[in-house]
């Protein structure tokens, strides 16, 4: 019988845990491991995010969910399969960097234009323990880099590169509905 997933409380700007460097995973197998890798993935589906890092959920692991789809915030976002990413490193990129608006399910309300390289190169685990190395691109690079943040203890309002490169989320959505 297959365990239903528990949406989890996510940790909001200001908690300890979002500011700790994330300890690396090595039981990928473990029973745990794999319920928590299925409730990231049932907490980023049910608040319509495309990413979650396991620090966001008061777990300090190396463990993110990359979950692009298209939204009303991100009506561009390719469309993908939510993705455990376990033990990442970003082992090169590119030498383009592009600015773009990012939000956190940890800092509602705010959105900042952040400064990311356009592509990169990782390796990581999959969720069954599989070592992958993989390119990605534009707005999924986006999301590696912010979620890999997160195992690091950074946030996205440390990367603006000013005060005036965040706006409220009424703002934001308001500026998305003008672009249409």
């Amino acid at each position: 019988m297959t365990r239903m997933a528990n949406l989890l409380q996510v940790a909001q700007l200001g908690s300890p845990v979002l500011r700790k460097k994330a300890k690396a995973v090595n039981d990928f197998l473990d029973s745990n491991t794999q319920r928590l890798i299925d409730d990231l993935i049932a907490t980023v589906k049910e608040a319509n995010g495309v990413g979650i890092a396991a620090p966001q959920v008061y777990e300090s692991k190396k463990i993110f969910i990359l979950a692009s789809h298209p939204n009303a915030r991100y009506p561009n976002a390719p469309l993908m399969k939510p993705t455990a990413i376990i033990n990442p490193k970003i082992i090169s990129h590119g030498r383009e960097v592009v600015k773009d608006w990012e939000g956190c399910l940890s800092i509602p309300g705010i959105r900042g234009l952040i400064p990311r390289f356009k592509s990169i190169s990782a390796k990581y685990y999959d969720r069954k323990g599989k070592l992958v190395k993989r390119s990605f691109t534009d707005f999924i690079a986006r999301i590696f880099q912010h979620e890999h943040d997160h195992l690091e203890g950074i946030l996205f309002v440390d990367r603006v590169e000013s005060n005036k490169d965040l706006i409220s989320e009424k703002e934001y959505l308001k500026m998305m509905a003008k672009r249409k």
